[in-house]
C-alpha cells in the first residue's frame, strides 16, 4: 500500500512541476502599431478640428475600414498599415453621402503612406510585431483637395507604438 501511495505522490508532483504556463499573449502587450493622424484647423494650426461625415477606405477595397463607415465627426484617425507591402493608400472622403440612386457626394482625397518594415520578436505567446521606419505621407493632388497641408511630427518618422500622433493633416 505504501508503494502505491508513494507512486501516486510522485506522479502528482511530476505532473505539477512539468506543466508550463499557458501561452496567451496579454492584452497589454504592444503589437503591430497603427498610424495615428491628428486633424487640425488650417487657419489656426494649433487647434484640432473635426472632420464631418468622414468615410475611410483602402484604395482597391470597396468596403470602408471598420469604424470609419461615415464617422459623423472626428479629429483624429487611427489607421492600420499593410505589413506585406511598403505602401498603403487610403481614400479619405469628407461630407460623404451616398444617395438612393447610387451617386456619391462629398470630397475625396487619397493619401499614400510609404515605409520600410522591420519584424521584432515579442514573445513565444505573442510572436512577432512589425514596426514601420522612414514613414512618409503624401497627398495625391486632385485640384480640389480638402487636406491643405501635412506635417510629420519627427524627422525620419518611425511608428513603433500608438501612444502619440505621428502626423498632422491640416484642413
Amino acid at each position: 500500500m505504501k508503494k502505491i501511495s508513494l507512486l501516486i505522490l510522485v506522479l502528482i508532483l511530476t505532473s505539477h512541476f512539468s506543466c508550463e504556463r499557458d501561452d496567451i499573449c496579454p492584452e497589454t502587450t504592444s503589437t503591430t502599431p497603427r498610424l495615428i493622424i491628428d486633424l487640425h484647423d488650417f487657419s489656426n494650426q494649433e487647434e484640432k478640428k473635426n472632420v464631418l461625415d468622414l468615410r475611410v477606405q483602402g484604395v482597391g477595397n470597396n468596403e470602408a475600414l471598420p469604424g470609419y463607415d461615415v464617422v459623423r465627426a472626428t479629429d483624429d484617425l487611427i489607421l492600420p498599415l499593410r505589413t506585406d507591402s511598403n505602401t498603403t493608400q487610403f481614400k479619405l472622403h469628407i461630407n460623404y453621402l451616398k444617395k438612393e440612386d447610387g451617386t456619391i457626394e462629398g470630397n475625396e482625397d487619397i493619401i499614400t503612406i510609404s515605409y520600410s518594415t522591420e519584424e521584432i520578436y515579442v514573445s513565444r505567446a505573442c510572436g512577432y510585431k512589425t514596426i514601420f521606419k522612414n514613414v512618409t505621407l503624401t497627398i495625391e493632388p486632385d485640384g480640389e483637395n480638402w487636406i491643405k497641408l501635412k506635417e510629420s511630427l519627427t524627422d525620419n518618422q518611425s511608428i513603433e507604438d500608438e501612444t502619440k500622433a505621428h502626423f498632422i493633416l491640416y484642413h
